[in-house]
């Protein structure tokens, strides 16, 4: 039993583990293992913010945006290296459980991860993980929710003059953009 079990059996939340030889290592990996979408990984990511450790909880299917978790939780903001991130939560990078840690370590949750009706978290080592609805993840870890995600612009015809546009159903004219030719 790894030291976070033992640390759910005491705590009696009723929490259960399961453990994926291939590992969990990634979101991608989890998911995998798993046999859900990268979008229900939670990723639990260490930074410094503001000179204090933090940890990210961020959907496997986003990147987290530095910008927006300074915003939350202080300037400046860099990645944990690995004693740090070992230190603060007990736990080694890709295996930082959401919750349990060794510190009091502010946890500040991306919204995304409420879109979604269950959720898998590592479970102290990167080989573990645990289900969880994610507003229980949310009580459980004390987590601040707040927009953490990279938005990814759209492509806006209208705003990309190298797309062209279609108006009321009418076809562009293509034969600027090929050099005369028609289609």
């Amino acid at each position: 039993m790894s030291r976070f079990e033992s640390w759910l059996d005491e705590s009696g939340i009723g929490l259960s583990v399961k453990q994926f030889p291939a590992g969990t290592r990634t979101a991608a990996d989890a998911a995998r293992a798993v046999g859900c979408d990268v979008g229900q990984i939670v990723k639990s990511l260490v930074f410094v913010a503001a000179g204090r450790p933090v940890v990210a909880l961020v959907s496997g299917a986003n990147r987290l945006d530095e910008k927006r978790l300074a915003a939350a939780a202080g300037e400046p903001v860099t990645k944990a290296d690995a004693e740090v991130a070992r230190s603060a939560t007990g736990y080694s990078i890709g295996g930082v459980p959401p919750f349990g840690h060794a510190t009091a370590v502010p946890v500040f949750m991306d919204r995304d991860l409420l879109g979604h009706s269950v959720v898998w978290a590592a479970a102290g080592r990167p080989d573990s993980v645990f289900e969880i609805d994610p507003e229980r993840l949310r009580e459980l870890s004390g987590a601040v929710v707040t927009d953490l995600s990279v938005i990814t612009p759209t492509r806006d015809p209208q705003a990309d003059p190298d797309l062209p546009a279609k108006r009321g159903g009418e076809q562009p004219d293509l034969s600027a953009k090929r050099g005369g030719e028609q289609p």
